[in-house]
């Protein structure tokens, strides 16, 4: 974070700097419409103007801007804008509007779609468990296990992908395999329950 008091910085407002010529240089540096003006925290503290979909200031990731400006001599110490992003930091702009859905019609389509499915899979897992569990059982028992497995290699490799992009799904999968591995194997009781 850039720090106020130093003889840094490109020629910014010039005048006293306050919060309505503040306001003006924003205006005039191209933060039209909404945005968010943070006052100075402290001696060193800036004023700094920024624009993001995330707080709703505007619908299209790629206008994302920070610019910090000294509290004292009004000269712009960092103007950060989507260009200056990394390829991740680009990636995780895009990915956070589309997760949102402020990218236009589309993409609220797209997340409705999205959510839809997801309940659609909760509904038709259960289904096909009560098709597939065993004849006659009282407690909740796992279907039978397939004689054949043609595409087991595919399924461990969408695993792997999921549990990558996706640490928490990860960390619920080696869960439910350590415990199969060990509490299932090492407490009969427990397993006769499940089974």
């Amino acid at each position: 974070m850039p720090a106020s008091g130093g003889s840094s910085g490109l020629v910014g407002i010039l005048g006293p700097v306050t919060m309505d010529s503040v306001d003006r240089f924003a205006r005039e540096i191209g933060f039209e419409a909404r945005y968010q003006l943070n006052l100075p925290q402290g001696e060193n503290g800036v004023w700094t103007l920024s624009r993001d979909p995330m707080s709703t200031d505007s619908n299209s990731p790629t206008t994302d801007r920070t610019v910090h400006i000294d509290q004292y001599t009004g000269k712009i110490l960092a103007d950060v804008r989507y260009e200056d992003y990394s390829l991740a930091g680009k990636a995780m702009a895009v990915g956070i509007a589309l997760h949102m859905g402020t990218l236009g019609l589309w993409s609220v389509l797209a997340n409705t779609i999205f959510c839809l499915c997801v309940l659609f899979m909760c509904v038709t897992s259960i289904v096909l468990w009560v098709k597939r569990r065993p004849v006659n059982a009282r407690r909740l028992a796992a279907p039978p296990m397939p004689s054949e497995l043609p595409v087991w290699q595919g399924a461990v490799k969408v695993g792997l992908a999921v549990s990558i992009a996706f640490p928490m799904a990860g960390v619920a999968i080696l869960t439910v395999l350590l415990f199969d591995a060990f509490v299932l194997t090492y407490l009969p009781r427990v397993r006769r329950c499940l089974t």
